[in-house]
């Protein structure tokens, strides 16, 4: 509720921030104020209760058609993670549905990555807010396969959400954060993707090179780039090297005998399973506000359209040694942060390179394509908890 005193009182306007009111505003305010917060409160219960339920009626569903299928597993991997892969990729639509009812939307810049769904990618993203993971789960939608076919790095945190148990089954992997693990989890995330990256026919792998959250890391990042002689950087931190070089070695394009194909290896015939791209995916916020899940989830926050800046790299021309690589991620962060210097001051990302004039594109959910995976859901619901129901009275 606004609070009022000595005749002021505080407004919640359309962008989302606190002014103060003025002395003839004082009655409107409070009248308004009231309804426009006993209608946000109500949208906010009824959202909510349709996210727990929305859960509850899908999560136990995914997991119920999965167990069911394992006699397939046993006769058809590729076609049973295919399966699972269509189901994991409705659940991520969900998650976008909501987002996408509030009002939040992508629009999308940079190079054009539906042409390389189906390659095997590297994605590295900026990391402001939990909205980020969010965000890629809805403008990764109208990629083609991709969502379906996509790994996930990120924070041992997520394994405990509502949405862990689905991560565990789909083979994401969760790493923790800190010193004492590092080199631990490195070689966890090797065996991990030797395990189940191919195994799974996953074509995308997405992770964070910064290792936390900028509001988290960016005081560190700038004292240890003060102290090396590295840029200072406001709007991204320093990404670190371990998980990237890791999953390069690990995927990367390889020569006919087997190495690593590095900046200074000669052309060669590449095997088919490598990977043939970095797509480095910079996520802006209008005014740097980043949107969180709690505002994903209950949609709290006014309209907000997120912009999204993909530029690809060939794989090939990455570098695979440590100081190399160190120096090639620095310098992607770095164009990182003019990249969205340019869009807090202008509302736009610049052109691309070899462009008079950047273009953006729209991206869309298409409406009777999520209400359809949403009844899919409910249905499946109802079925399963009828055959259970069915089950134990048969049992007890």
């Amino acid at each position: 509720m606004p609070h009022v005193t000595e005749g002021r009182c505080q407004l919640l306007f359309s962008d989302g921030n606190w002014h103060n009111g003025t002395q003839n505003e004082r009655m409107a305010v409070t009248v308004g104020c009231i309804r426009r917060f006993g209608w946000l409160g109500l949208t906010i219960v009824l959202r909510f209760s349709f996210m727990v339920i929305n859960n509850l009626v899908a999560i136990p569903s995914y997991i119920l058609y999965l167990i069911l299928l394992q006699p397939l597993r046993l006769m058809d991997s590729q076609l049973f993670w295919h399966i699972e892969g269509v189901m994991f990729k409705w659940l991520l639509a969900m998650v976008s549905s909501w987002g996408w009812s509030a009002g939040y939307t992508v629009l999308e810049w940079g190079d054009d990555v539906k042409g390389i769904s189906e390659d095997e990618a590297m994605v590295i993203a900026n990391h402001q807010s939990t909205g980020d993971v969010c965000t890629l789960m809805m403008c990764l939608q109208d990629k083609g396969s991709v969502v379906c076919r996509m790994m996930w790095l990120m924070d041992h945190i997520f394994r405990y959400t509502n949405f862990g148990i689905v991560s565990l089954i789909h083979g994401d992997f969760f790493i923790r954060q800190g010193k004492a693990y590092r080199d631990q989890q490195l070689v966890l995330l090797k065996d991990h993707l030797e395990k189940y990256y191919r195994s799974r026919d996953r074509k995308w792998i997405v992770l964070f090179p910064e290792g936390g959250f900028l509001r988290k890391r960016r005081e560190t990042s700038q004292a240890f780039a003060k102290k090396n002689n590295l840029p200072y950087l406001t709007h991204v931190t320093l990404p670190r090297l371990g998980a990237a070089q890791i999953i390069l070695k690990t995927l990367g394009a390889q020569q006919e005998n087997g190495t690593i194909a590095g900046e200074n290896s000669v052309a060669s015939v590449r095997k088919p399973a490598s990977l043939q791209w970095v797509v480095d995916v910079t996520i802006g916020y209008p005014s740097a506000n980043p949107i969180d899940i709690q505002t994903w989830i209950l949609g709290y926050r006014p309209p907000t359209v997120i912009h999204v800046h993909y530029r690809k790299y060939p794989a090939k021309e990455v570098p695979i040694e440590s100081e190399a690589l160190s120096s090639w991620l620095y310098e992607r962060f770095i164009e990182k942060e003019a990249l969205l210097e340019h869009f807090y001051k202008t509302g736009t990302f610049p052109p691309s390179e070899g462009q008079s004039e950047a273009v953006s594109r729209e991206m869309k959910l298409y409406p009777l394509s999520l209400l359809l995976i949403q009844s899919f859901a409910f249905v499946s619901g109802y079925l399963w908890y009828s055959v259970l129901q069915y089950l134990y009275c048969c049992l007890f």
